[in-house]
């Protein structure tokens, strides 16, 4: 196999040589996956419209992300249980993030746990993703031990008061490979083993098991009052929930479908709407597919 040179090289690369369980896990969306269609198509709708004849001799691409500095405006989105694909999982990650100056914002569900993330990475931007448990006192730790290991925010993810029905880990009855757990959650053995079930994944069990349904913009009040870190609000979809964010008092949102693997048959990523209502108002970032 020749050495991939794109991004669709190494998607190739990553279905010839992962496990099945792992690459259904990674590439699929929900339900029929309509909306992850929809997402790539709206992407590529966009057309470049080049200026001519202005100098490019010296390019800076640096921006800064809720007060930090980026080298450009592409940061790594959370994804879970990365030591599914490679020993090394989220610390490769995040040493990569650090190498080209940009923000990691890692997941909850971590194959390796925050702290030795941020150890890996030294200097390096990252963020913290929550997801609210059931289990308040946990969440709480979660939110304490980011803010204490260096991450610059905590983004809690409002779309998930259930899993998204992802066919393929369901018939695969997906979970993780004896070797790895959920390590932010080892003091915790329910919290950090995936069960399979019958006619299930198991991360759809354990969502439903453990994760807080019952999540309003209380609960991210709640969120606030845990820390001093900013709060990013990640699963917004409109501008008439962009503006709760506001009234709420978070410093960002993101755009985002959850890469699809939510609600089928909602807006792609990149839908102007929510976009439009709060971009003078607070740090706004759109999630790609």
């Amino acid at each position: 196999m020749d050495p991939p040179l794109c991004v669709a090289d190494f998607e190739r690369h990553a279905g010839a040589v992962l496990a099945k369980n792992a690459w259904d896990y990674y590439s699929s969306g929900a339900n029929q996956q309509q909306t992850l269609k929809d997402n790539v198509d709206a992407f590529k709708s966009y057309r470049i419209r080049p200026r001519m004849l202005r100098d490019v001799s010296h390019v800076d691409t640096a921006l800064k992300v809720l007060g930090e500095e980026v080298a450009f405006p592409i940061c790594v989105a959370p994804t879970a249980l990365q030591c599914m694909a490679h020993p090394d999982g989220e610390k490769a990650t995040a040493r990569a993030c650090a190498k080209v100056k940009t923000c990691m914002t890692l997941s909850s569900w971590s194959t390796t746990s925050l702290e030795d993330v941020a150890s890996s990475s030294g200097s390096g931007l990252r963020w913290f993703q929550l997801y609210v448990y059931r289990d308040k006192e946990l969440t709480r730790r979660l939110v304490t031990r980011a803010q204490s290991a260096g991450y610059k925010a905590i983004v809690v993810t409002v779309d998930t008061p259930i899993l998204g029905r992802r066919l393929a880990d369901a018939r695969n009855r997906f979970t993780l490979p004896p070797h790895l757990s959920l390590a932010n959650f080892k003091q915790t053995e329910t919290a950090a083993k995936l069960v399979t079930g019958r006619q299930e994944s198991g991360l759809f069990q354990y969502t439903a098991s453990l994760i807080d349904p019952s999540l309003t913009w209380e609960s991210v009040r709640w969120v606030q009052s845990l820390t001093s870190l900013p709060i990013v609000i990640k699963g917004i979809l409109t501008a008439e929930d962009a503006l709760e964010a506001v009234k709420c008092g978070v410093q960002g949102i993101i755009v985002s479908n959850h890469g699809a693997r939510q609600l089928d048959g909602v807006l792609p990523t990149v839908s102007p709407s929510c976009n439009r209502a709060v971009t003078a108002l607070l740090q706004l970032c759109c999630c790609g597919w």
